[in-house]
């Protein structure tokens, strides 16, 4: 029977004066398994997201490994110091017209040409009124649900 892939390592580091135990190291730095790393000091890019912040440049000083039970895989996730993050950039006004511009052509029906108002199904390309019309419904008549519409 092998013995523990990482196991406890007392070691030096980046986030505290005093030596801390680890699970070892992975691409040279130490590496933390699930529930061990210090919430208040260190965080993923995610987490930092989550408060606002970015990581600014600054290097990873930890990994923290975990096992992902439905991809069946271990899972590394670099942690930065929470202390060192600088705070999220928020978006120009030309990356808000480019991302409306987008979001436009994802409402756009194919058919009509109109603003759906909503995102048009990608199998159709077309708002609702359209593909009925297509499928050969009066989409002003009244309708029950789905009992109009055909399977098969």
């Amino acid at each position: 029977m092998a013995g523990r892939q990482y196991p406890w390592v007392l070691a030096d580091v980046a986030w505290s004066a005093a030596q801390e135990f680890t699970r070892g190291t992975h691409l040279g730095l130490p590496l933390l398994s699930w529930g061990i790393a210090p919430r208040d000091l260190l965080a993923t890019r995610r987490q930092l997201r989550a408060r606002g912040l970015r990581p600014g440049g600054q290097e990873p000083v930890a990994y923290l490994y975990f096992r992902c039970r439905a991809a069946e895989k271990k899972v590394y996730a670099e942690l930065f110091l929470i202390s060192l993050a600088k705070p999220h950039r928020p978006a120009t006004p030309a990356q808000h017209t480019a991302l409306a511009k987008a979001n436009l052509g994802r409402r756009l029906c194919r058919s009509c040409g109109r603003d759906a108002g909503y995102v048009v199904p990608l199998e159709t390309r077309q708002c609702t009124n359209c593909w009925l019309l297509d499928q050969g419904i009066d989409p002003t008549a009244e309708h029950d649900g789905a009992a109009h519409l055909q399977v098969g």
